[in-house]
């Protein structure tokens, strides 16, 4: 995949509209988590050294297309002016009068942060006229905003037909680690698959079965994938339908790839009730709860891990968030920091499994950590991101 770049543009004295995505986590009107943050500062660097009027769109929840104070982007001022040392500006809207203002004052090398652009409805309806609100404010459009790339909104797809574009520093970081998963990737290629559904990762073992060696499998879905195999997980997470699981199982045993189903698990009654959390055997779950892979299971894997020379990690072993039920987790995050250091490529998926890898400390250890969630699942799938395919 070959993109337009930034390194592609002229910004000098350019008003250049870009898409970063801080849609982060706030706690009584602070952030939570920097992640997205620190995500953004290259790209921001970037621009305000070869004098760019920068002029910044991102969204911030779910306020349905209109404005509401929880979702204002104002707390995000203070905290790119503290990482990137150099005042940020910022306007009460993303259009109309004051956005104009405040990017007519914006002198080069400038950065102005405007306001939520979903608090208008125009931006996730791809309205034409809110895309064109938008692109008279700039000169050049770069999105930067990976994680929203899946979403054919007004600030991620629109306005790139209406201005000259570009992909920012991070997207491009992005496509070109996650394409090493699906382009001739190095062997043996091992993908460590975990979350709650089945139903949710159909795409991803459809897609990624001709390329791998090997599926390890946690989380809630591989209670689903015992249940298809006719074990009894007691009152462990698991889909209702058993259709897609025995569909991936036939499919991997058509292609001959390994599939790696726990053979020991972690149980409890209850996911509250840590202090009575054994190592069992399948046949010993009983009436409790399934919440993470066992001892013996985390240390098969860790062994395919470490014989890989690719490694994608999508999504934790189990409830990683409670001590008791992270082991299997921590114990594959070694095991992919230990096969990273011995030349390994490996990329770990974004949402839970990014949460995982930032929690039990692996995060910094592996060659790529994605910012995506919904995006960096979609690529997986093979699917056209419209965000990027409009930069190609």
């Amino acid at each position: 995949m070959t993109l337009r770049t930034l390194r592609d543009l002229d910004v000098r004295d350019k008003r250049v509209l870009l898409r970063e995505d801080l849609n982060v986590p706030l706690a009584d009107g602070k952030i939570a988590d920097y992640t997205r943050v620190d995500a953004a500062l290259p790209t921001l660097t970037y621009l305000r050294e070869n004098g760019a009027r920068t002029i910044v769109l991102s969204h911030l929840g779910r306020p349905d297309g209109r404005p509401d104070p929880k979702y204002s982007l104002r707390p995000l001022v203070e905290a790119l002016a503290e990482r990137l040392n150099t005042p940020i500006g910022f306007a009460n809207d993303c259009v109309g009068e004051v956005a104009a203002r405040a990017v007519a004052a914006l002198k080069s090398g400038a950065i102005l942060l405007l306001e939520n652009v979903r608090f208008h409805p125009g931006e996730e309806q791809n309205d034409p006229d809110f895309a064109q609100s938008l692109a008279k404010l700039g000169e050049l459009y770069v999105n930067d905003a990976f994680g929203t790339a899946h979403r054919a909104h007004a600030s991620t797809e629109g306005v790139a037909h209406l201005l000259p574009s570009a992909a920012g520093l991070l997207m491009e970081c992005e496509v070109n680690a996650l394409s090493k998963l699906l382009d001739h990737p190095a062997q043996p290629y091992v993908c460590i698959i975990g979350g709650a559904k089945v139903k949710d990762k159909v795409g991803v073992f459809s897609n990624l079965v001709e390329r791998v060696q090997g599926f390890c499998v946690g989380g809630g879905m591989a209670n689903t994938f015992l249940c298809a195999k006719g074990y009894d997980v007691g009152r462990s997470l698991r889909d209702d339908d058993l259709r897609p699981a025995k569909s991936i199982l036939e499919l991997v045993a058509h292609h001959a790839v390994a599939f790696q189903l726990p053979k020991d698990v972690v149980a409890a009654p209850a996911i509250d009730r840590d202090d009575e959390a054994h190592n069992v055997g399948l046949n010993a779950v009983g009436d409790r709860m399934i919440l993470d892979i066992g001892a013996q299971t985390a240390a098969d894997y860790a062994a395919s891990i470490e014989r890989a020379k690719t490694i994608v990690f999508n999504g934790p072993m189990g409830v990683y968030e409670r001590t008791a039920f992270q082991s299997g987790t921590r114990v594959i995050g070694e095991a992919i920091a230990r096969a990273t250091s011995a030349g390994a490529f490996s990329v770990v998926g974004g949402g839970d499994a990014a949460a995982a890898a930032h929690e039990l400390g692996f995060a910094s250890k592996v060659s790529h950590l994605s910012t995506g969630g919904g995006a960096t699942l979609e690529f997986l799938e093979g699917k056209t991101l419209p965000g990027i395919a409009v930069l190609q």
